[in-house]
C-alpha cells in the first residue's frame, strides 16, 4: 500500500468538535476502504494568507494514510463535496513521519520561547532608559533665546 499525507482546512466558523467530526469522517472514509490512518493532527485555527470564499482563518488538519490509490481518490471526492472543508490536499510520501509533524515542533517551539512577557522580551527600568526614554538625547538650548 502506498503512503500519503492529507491536510484540509475547515471553514473559521465550525466549533472545534465539529473539525474533529470532519477527521472522524475522513478517517471513516479510508478504513471502510481497507486503508488505515496512522496519524491524525489538528494544527488549529491559523490565518490564510488571502481570503478563500470569504474566510481569512481556517481550522488545519493533517492525516497520515496508508492505503491504496482508490481509496485516495474516494477520500477526494467525499472531500469536494463537503461545503465545510475550503480546500485539501493529498500527497504521496515516501515514509511517514513517527513524530509530530514540523508545524507541530513549531508551535511547541515558539510557546516555550515567549516566556512570561511574551515575544516583547523583560521590561527595562526608567533609570536604563535615561531621563527622555527612547526618543534620544534633548536639544541644548542655544544662549540666544
Amino acid at each position: 500500500m502506498a503512503l500519503y499525507e492529507h491536510v484540509f482546512l475547515a471553514r473559521q466558523d465550525l466549533a472545534q468538535a465539529q473539525v474533529d467530526a470532519l477527521a472522524e469522517a475522513a478517517t471513516k472514509i479510508v478504513e471502510d476502504n481497507q486503508g488505515k490512518v496512522t496519524k491524525v493532527e489538528t494544527w488549529g485555527l491559523r490565518s490564510l494568507a488571502y481570503k478563500i470564499a470569504k474566510n481569512r482563518k481556517a481550522h488545519y488538519v493533517m492525516l497520515n494514510i496508508d492505503a491504496p490509490a482508490g481509496v485516495v481518490a474516494e477520500l477526494e471526492r467525499q472531500t469536494q463535496i463537503n461545503e465545510d472543508i475550503i480546500r485539501y490536499m493529498t500527497i504521496k510520501v515516501e515514509e511517514l513521519e513517527t513524530g509530530p509533524s514540523v508545524v507541530m515542533r513549531k508551535q511547541e517551539r515558539s510557546d516555550r520561547d515567549r516566556g512570561e512577557r511574551g515575544d516583547r522580551g523583560p521590561r527595562r527600568d526608567r533609570e536604563d532608559r535615561g531621563d527622555r526614554g527612547d526618543r534620544g538625547p534633548r536639544r541644548e538650548e542655544t544662549a540666544g533665546e
